[in-house]
């Protein structure tokens, strides 16, 4: 549909186009009364045209072969495709790739949930072998610390952690965490931003929401 939304859009430009610029040259060929191409017939032709998007693109060419004179005016595709309404075509093509996206991810959580995997965005983790996977289904490696904390946000349903619960979850007999918790997050951040369409956001550092 985007395909012949934008092929009538361009036949139609063409043909507004071609007409007002045969209807310009037209004008000025009878303004001069003669078969020599002046820059006055030039200037003459863009003032007779009613399309202001045409004047400086549109050319004039002469064809004198066996004593004949032909004089025809020219528009090249850019230019008619730049004067073309595109937006039906666009838009089809706009909800085409979000319909084709929006399959993909229905499709990937089908199979994910046959295989047995926990999903949120294009991250999943697989609980038969204890690992995270990227949106190409590919092992992501982590270390122990960062594997734990990633798994809390995964089994939260709102994928939020205050950081008084990573830290008493991660160092229980730890007075003060804050500096280690710190540096894990920043760690981890890149890692899940590089292998997923998720990251890692603070609210002030009281709190860290993983979301896509």
């Amino acid at each position: 549909m985007a395909a012949v939304s934008f092929a009538h859009s361009y036949r139609t430009a063409h043909v507004a186009i071609s007409h007002d610029m045969n209807r310009a040259l037209t004008q000025a060929l009878a303004e001069q009364q003669s078969r020599i191409i002046t820059p006055d017939t030039i200037r003459s032709f863009n003032s007779h045209l009613q399309l202001a998007e045409l004047r400086g693109h549109a050319t004039i060419s002469v064809d004198n072969r066996e004593q004949t004179f032909n004089c025809r005016a020219h528009c090249d595709a850019l230019t008619v495709l730049r004067l073309s309404d595109q937006r039906a075509s666009v838009s089809l093509t706009v909800m085409a790739m979000l319909w084709g996206v929006g399959c993909w991810c229905y499709t990937r959580r089908r199979q994910n949930a046959a295989a047995g995997l926990v999903s949120y965005g294009t991250l999943s983790y697989d609980p038969a072998t204890n690992r995270f996977l990227s949106a190409r289904q590919q092992p992501i490696h982590l270390t122990p610390m960062q594997h734990q904390l990633l798994s809390m946000f995964i089994s939260q349903p709102r994928h939020e952690l205050t950081k008084q619960e990573i830290c008493d979850a991660l160092w229980p007999k730890k007075p003060d965490a804050t500096d280690t918790l710190y540096t894990l997050i920043r760690r981890l951040k890149p890692i899940v931003e590089e292998h997923s369409n998720l990251h890692i956001e603070s609210d002030r550092g009281r709190s860290y929401t993983l979301t896509s």
